[in-house]
């Protein structure tokens, strides 16, 4: 069992997931923030795009050669979780597929248990390995694509991963009203 190529694919079908959120969407809706915290489809692919990129470039020594100004010391709190009206559709997936790059040439490079050290973390958790921060690549990702999920079902319905793993049941707009009434029917009677 190659434990490395099996996390490597992990993470590469839960960016797949998160980036196929976006396909049909109107330039409008991948950008308009949908709960009270500002989230947003084409914020999360850019967010995500930027972590992979410092985790697997930052951490292990490896630069990355590409100016991203959300990221730099002068970015603001957040300039990651949005895309400006100047920042396209193309520019934030661009980005996303470099960051992918960038990622996999060092989770290929090194070994699970090369070291690395995270600066932005506190001082007795930065000392890391390869293997741990794989993890939490995957885990941030799995994260920010059922974040997507649910923008995406709120947007147009559209529910579960994708055309080729829907991943929840096949019921039609009555049939998902229905479940919906009945769940809708016991929350209320527990909350009384």
């Amino acid at each position: 069992m190659d434990q490395k190529a099996d996390l490597l694919g992990y993470l590469r079908l839960r960016r797949a997931d998160l980036l196929a959120k976006l396909d049909g969407v109107s330039e409008y809706d991948i950008r308009r923030p949908m709960t009270p915290t500002a989230t947003n489809l084409l914020g999360l692919v850019k967010h995500v795009g930027g972590v992979q990129l410092e985790y697997f470039s930052d951490v292990f020594g490896r630069p990355h050669g590409r100016e991203v100004p959300w990221l730099s010391e002068a970015g603001e709190v957040d300039d990651d979780m949005w895309a400006t009206a100047d920042e396209s559709r193309a520019d934030i997936i661009d980005f996303y597929h470099f960051s992918a790059r960038q990622s996999d040439a060092t989770i290929e490079s090194l070994s699970l248990d090369s070291a690395g050290e995270v600066p932005w973390w506190t001082p007795e958790r930065r000392r890391v390995n390869l293997h741990q921060i794989l993890v939490h690549v995957i885990v941030e990702t799995a994260r920010h694509a059922g974040h997507a999920d649910i923008l995406r079902e709120l947007i147009d319905g559209t529910a579960g991963n994708g055309p080729q793993d829907p991943n929840v049941p096949s019921r039609t707009s009555d049939e998902w009203a229905a479940y919906r009434s009945r769940i809708e029917a016991a929350a209320r009677q527990a909350g009384r």
